[in-house]
């Protein structure tokens, strides 16, 4: 504890001396002034609009100029080196043999929709449609009616709309395997005549970018507006896998987890002649990556997944600028660092040592064969006096009434360590079964619900900067709550305590070795971390390293079934 206390001090101190040399900026704050001169197409001018609104709160001696350019202007802002402009994919596909750097910052989403009032509407949201099945609309004008995309007979003619975009264009070509695409409908220069249209025809289908379809004011789909289902499988119907269709934020996350064809998603690029060297503008395009990227989703895009985020940052070479300290002041600062990196060095050796003498005595203890890679009944810890529920929580009342909540070790055993938590606010009232809080492991997340109602009256603030406490004492110092309940008597009687929940515990292994076998196939490389050798014991860790796709899977078929 003393050496850890020695590292976070040095730590502390050697960032105090950092910051105190430079005048840094990582787009935060309020050390950034200057103009930074922006381009964009008109699809992206909103977005690129709300990016600059909100960069320039935090940096309000900041200004920067948002500037809408057609495909044109911008290729020859680009020779010119004028500033950075925003381009969708396509649009840059015809400019992008000149000299010019790029970063992908979010991505632009094509989407087939239809009428609210369509008359098939129920089966097609319940069967969804697929790409050979447009194909064969697109084979013959004399077929494109609505029996030939269902299959049910019916002569109700389609009447097909389009947005002239050729991003649109292309994007439907490479989903339809067929890059020429002889389009028979009606074409409209804009997606404001593109909504119009099918809000007015209940036989419409038509085809654009997701953007075409957001209510500005309300930030969701256009009413009498709805995405038509894709089947992405082919199996005839729309799965929980592809159930991504019911409003907006579904969508959004759908996309970023894979769920939609990938056919229809592009690039959102940040172009300039060259790699940019002013620190303003390298500070506000990491903003956009990190930031900024929760604004994609109400605009009508995609943002990026963690890792993709993270390569466009290496374009920017950590986007963080130091400015040099004074001379006069250079060689404390140097001699101060040197003490400081040299006592941080010095504490780390300690704590290995420390911790590999604690290690062989707890082997000694044990037994040398005590440490396995398994995940069983045996790895659990459950504390006597807790409280636990089906929700994988538990609860233990306070001598003053209140009561803690937190995770049980059964469900950090799954996830891995743990990034980031979010909670809610003290002062709300919640009810059992209700969301509580949401675990995050490299944006990957899991809703968890309340075992107990209450109002919150306490948060565990530590969990905000070292979220990893969940994984190290989740029953002890890694609670999340203090809660003040309403109804405590009722509802401990369907809670568990020990003995009662390590027999429960069994039927959940069981259960999560069902939920493996039917979501991961064996053939594929993401099975290697969920097996051992063995042959069907689970390993520790199992979610940590799995796609966000088998947790939003894990959250559906096994968190939300144990309400």
């Amino acid at each position: 504890m003393k050496t850890r206390t020695i590292l976070f001090i040095g730590l502390l101190l050697l960032s105090c001396s950092i910051a105190s040399s430079n005048q840094g900026s990582t787009g935060t704050g309020n050390t950034l002034a200057g103009t930074i001169r922006v381009f964009a197409s008109p699809d992206l001018y909103n977005l690129t609009s709300k990016w600059a609104g909100e960069y320039n709160k935090l940096n309000p001696k900041l200004t920067i100029n948002v500037v809408r350019s057609t495909d044109n202007s911008l290729k020859s802002t680009i020779g010119k080196s004028e500033g950075i402009c925003f381009m969708a994919g396509d649009s840059y596909a015809t400019i992008s043999k000149q000299s010019a750097w790029d970063m992908v910052v979010g991505r632009d989403v094509i989407v087939p929709v239809m009428n609210l009032k369509n008359p098939f509407l129920e089966e097609i949201s319940r069967k969804g449609i697929t790409s050979e099945e447009l194909n064969r609309l697109f084979s013959s004008s004399e077929r494109q009616n609505w029996g030939t995309l269902l299959g049910n007979g019916q002569n109700t003619p389609i009447h097909f709309y389009m947005t002239a975009d050729p991003i649109v264009k292309s994007g439907m070509g490479k989903f339809l395997n067929n890059s020429q695409v002889d389009f028979i409908g009606t074409r409209l220069t804009s997606g404001i005549e593109m909504i119009s249209a099918i809000q007015q025809d209940p036989d419409a289908l038509g085809f654009c970018k997701l953007i075409d379809i957001i209510n500005d004011k309300s930030h969701g789909i256009a009413a009498n507006i709805k995405i038509v289902p894709l089947d992405k499988n082919g199996n005839g119907k729309i799965d929980f896998m592809e159930n991504i269709y019911t409003d907006l934020q579904t969508f959004t996350r759908g996309v970023w987890i894979g769920k939609y064809p990938k056919a229809l998603s592009g690039n959102i690029y940040a172009i300039a002649s060259v790699k940019p060297t002013d620190e303003t503008e390298m500070a506000f395009l990491k903003w956009v990556l990190t930031d900024g990227q929760v604004f994609l989703n109400t605009n009508g895009f995609s943002d990026l997944v963690n890792g993709e985020r993270q390569t466009q940052l290496d374009k920017l070479n950590g986007a963080i600028y130091l400015v040099a300290p004074e001379k006069d002041n250079l060689a404390i600062v140097k001699i101060l660092l040197l003490v400081l990196f040299i006592l941080i060095v010095a504490g780390v050796f300690v704590d290995i040592f420390v911790r590999r003498i604690r290690n062989r005595k707890a082997t000694i203890v044990n037994g040398a064969d005590s440490f396995s890679p398994v995940f069983d009944e045996n790895s659990v810890s459950i504390p006597k006096g807790l409280y636990f529920d089906k929700t994988h929580t538990w609860a233990f009342m306070e001598k003053n009434g209140s009561v803690k909540i937190g995770i049980d070790d059964f469900l950090q055993h799954i996830t891995g360590p743990l990034t980031r938590i979010e909670m809610k606010n003290t002062g709300e009232k919640i009810k059992k079964g209700d969301r509580l809080f949401t675990i995050i492991r490299k944006g990957k997340q899991l809703n968890i619900y309340s075992p107990i109602s209450g109002t919150i009256t306490a948060q565990n603030k530590t969990l905000i900067t070292n979220s990893s406490i969940l994984n190290t004492a989740s029953c002890d110092e890694g609670w999340i709550y203090m809660i003040e309940p309403t109804n405590w008597l009722l509802e401990i009687q369907f809670l568990f305590m020990a003995e009662k929940y390590k027999i429960w515990l069994k039927d959940e292994f069981s259960r999560l070795k069902d939920f493996i076998v039917a979501s991961i196939n064996a053939s594929t490389p993401g099975f290697a971390y969920v097996a051992i050798q063995d042959g069907g014991s689970l390993r520790d860790n199992i979610l940590a390293d799995l796609g966000p796709e088998i947790w939003e899977d894990f959250q559906i078929q096994f968190i939300d079934t144990s309400r």
